[in-house]
């Protein structure tokens, strides 16, 4: 069996009985290649084995380097899909039976399509018979000079884009774009009387009533926890003993086998089974890497439709990285070009920041989550008795853990005024001021006309655009409430830690206010009612030094006794409540996990609310009548469509919360929520697109 190369005006279309190969390289910076060997429904036993040689040798001729992707025809990944943005036809035999590929201006067809999807369409030859029609899908008959569109009565308007699109793929690839489309509305046939006409011609007279709908086929948005690791080595597979089955694994990269390959397998509406290989295995390990996941899912008796992806140790796909809460990249860099090191202090100088630079690249602004300098206008309420507040200026960016505030930041971009509404929730804040404050936000937003871009701020979770617009006059104190004539509690003394190097990134947090609650690299301020203490930690460097004196001029006007660690006076260890063991070890840089976003469709138009991810995504990909959940791991990201209804709407704030509980890689459930409306998006969300088109919209007419 030979490899015969499929010409391009047939891509897209897969004979069921036979087998695919599909080499993708991305243009994307990081260059990455990825093999699918697609399976059709009919093809031989020799055909796959043949198939998966194949990709092996293509594997090795490439250096090892490609990702590798096992498809079963329907269930196909959606990274596949992304390829064909028109949708996929499965055409009935293979080119061993008589069959043949697509030959441009060929009119001598008669076919009918099952079109299904929203998102990626797939369409199946079915019967040429009304039989085959229902009530909610789309169906093409493909007559060769005419494609006749018909759109089932509870069909919606993304299917029957999706579909238009399809026919016009059709006419332009395999028709030299010289048949004629027709549409057809399912229940109101009489409005179209000569296409109608044509299709009786070639169906006959239509008797009885069309079947009902038949729901799609799609996962749950929910991810399920049942993650195994095993270990191939020395042709045996063992279930790595560190992970219980039950459970979300926080996994290492430190864990990984770097000489063999292991199977790390999950299910996500469905099954799959990853296999890594290290770069230190065996030329017979690499090469049956392929054949022994397919093996191990019979041994398994998992469903044959079951995904396979194979990788080389330094190619992990994004799917592969999203399931470890930290993954570290050889000679990755941080920021502005921060590098972490092992075992070394990373208390790295900071890189001045530049908010030129978020003009000139859209991505970093993304990356850095900062939409500009913080130079633009705030406005601060505090929820009283379940109402907004003002809060005095002179008092901006004191918050209280008893109160939720909400801060609304105006800036200018492209001439044009731009809102971030952010809702920050105090750990000690009521029930009802929590509610009354998600309300108000709502309030706040509908008075914009819906042009903020609105983020949930958890109380300590402070984003870094969050700490820039207060200028290092951020400080959080753990409880009590700043609505004026009331008294908090005098807890005697009290500790802030004071973490930030200027203040763009400066904030004071209060803590416990004991010995235990120091740490060696940080500054902490201790007041209490005669004295005021200035400590410095042995790590902290001159910069955060400076920004400490700055902040105990905020907190007290009372003279500061400067105490370095290891010299501290009597009465600073009193008023903690006596000596006690602290964090002493030298904190490295923060390791920031470069896990590449995804993209999600939120959409209940098939009759229940589903999530579907995106594979390779682009402005394109943003549908109007949706909400799209946008995850970049240090932000969630919900952007509303402008045609969205009302329950897509508040049912995807809910799924984002269950998604960030559900992943399996432990995900912080605080991570910031922040959502946007079509139109009126900032860099931090554009700049994960490439390309994007401020004016798509408009131009539109949205």
């Amino acid at each position: 069996m030979k490899m015969v190369p499929v010409p391009e005006q047939a891509h897209g279309n897969f004979f069921e009985g036979d087998c695919y190969i599909i080499l993708n390289v991305s243009n994307s910076t990081s260059q990455s290649t990825d093999i699918h060997y697609w399976i059709g429904n009919t093809s031989s036993q020799d055909e796959q084995g043949a198939a998966a040689i194949y990709v092996t040798q293509l594997d090795k001729y490439l250096g090892g380097s490609p990702v590798q992707y096992r498809e079963v025809q329907g269930c196909e990944s959606a990274k596949f899909k992304s390829y064909f943005k028109n949708g996929l036809i499965y055409k009935k035999g293979g080119a061993g039976s008589g069959f043949t590929h697509v030959e441009t201006n060929t009119f001598n067809i008669q076919r009918l399509l099952h079109v299904k999807g929203t998102k990626h369409v797939t369409a199946r030859e079915v019967e040429v018979s009304w039989s085959s029609f229902n009530l909610g899908d789309i169906f093409l008959l493909d007559l060769g000079k005419a494609v006749i569109q018909w759109n089932g009565p509870q069909s919606n308007r993304q299917e029957k884009l999706k579909a238009v699109l399809l026919a016009q793929d059709i006419r332009d690839r395999e028709r030299g774009g010289r048949a004629q489309i027709g549409v057809i509305e399912g229940g109101q046939e009489e409005a179209s009387p000569e296409l109608m006409k044509l299709m009786i011609s070639v169906l006959g007279q239509r008797t009885g009533h069309l079947k009902e709908s038949i729901p799609d086929d799609k996962p749950d948005q929910n991810q399920t926890s049942i993650i195994k690791l095993y270990q191939y080595e020395h042709c045996n597979l063992s279930i790595y003993p560190s992970i219980h089955p039950s459970i979300h694994p926080s996994i290492h990269p430190s864990i990984h086998p770097s000489i063999h390959p292991f199977i790390y397998k999950k299910y996500q509406g469905g099954s799959s089974v990853m296999v890594w290989k290290g770069k230190a295995a065996s030329d017979e390990e690499r090469s049956s890497a392929l054949s022994r996941a397919v093996g191990f899912i019979k041994a398994k008796n998992y469903p044959s439709n079951t995904k396979v992806e194979v990788m080389s140790e330094g190619g992990e796909s994004a799917m592969f990285k999203h399931l470890f809460k930290s993954w570290k990249e050889k000679g990755q860099t941080q920021g502005l070009g921060r590098t972490h090191s092992v075992g070394k202090i990373a208390k790295v100088d900071q890189v001045k920041f530049d908010v030129m630079e978020l003009h000139a690249q859209p991505k970093l602004a993304a990356q850095e989550r900062m939409v500009d300098d913080a130079s633009g206008h705030i406005q601060v309420w505090r929820i009283e008795n379940l109402e907004l507040k003002e809060v005095n200026p002179s008092t901006f960016g004191q918050f209280y853990g008893g109160d939720c505030y909400l801060v609304l930041y105006t800036y200018n971009r492209a001439n044009k005024q731009q809102y971030i509404l952010y809702m920050w929730q105090g750990r000690h804040a009521t029930q009802d001021e929590v509610t009354a404050c998600a309300y108000q936000a709502v309030n706040l937003d509908n008075k914009y006309n819906g042009a903020p871009t609105q983020v949930r701020v958890v109380m300590g979770k402070e984003p870094r655009h969050f700490l820039a617009i207060f200028k290092g006059r951020l400080i959080i104190f753990e409880g009590g409430t700043g609505r004026p004539g009331v008294v908090n509690p005098d807890p005697g003394a009290r500790l802030f830690q004071v973490r930030g190097t200027h203040e763009m990134n400066t904030k004071a947090t209060e803590v416990p206010g004991r010995a235990s609650s120091l740490n060696t690299n940080d500054v902490f301020l201790l007041k209490t009612h005669q004295n005021v203490f200035l400590w410095y930690g042995k790590g902290c460097s001159g910069d955060e030094r400076e920004m400490g004196k700055a902040v105990a001029d905020l907190l007290s006007e009372q003279d500061k006794q400067i105490v370095m660690e290891g010299q501290e006076p009597a009465a600073f260890w009193v008023a903690l409540g006596g000596k006690a063991p602290y964090a002493t070890d030298k904190r490295l840089e923060k390791e920031v996990a470069p896990h590449e976003p995804r993209l999600f469709e939120c959409s209940n138009q098939t009759g229940r609310f589903l999530m579907t991810e995106v594979a390779d995504f682009t402005q394109d990909d943003l549908d109007e009548d949706d909400v799209m959940l946008l995850d970049t791991w240090e932000e969630i990201f919900l952007w509303i469509g402008n045609s969205a209804n009302q329950y897509e709407t508040q049912e995807s704030y809910n799924s984002a919360v269950e998604y960030l509980k559900t992943h399996p890689a432990g995900r912080d459930p605080g991570t910031p929520i922040t959502t946007v409306k079509q139109g009126h998006e900032p860099p931090t969300f554009t700049g994960w697109f490439n390309a994007w088109d401020a004016h798509k919209w408009s131009v539109s007419g949205y």
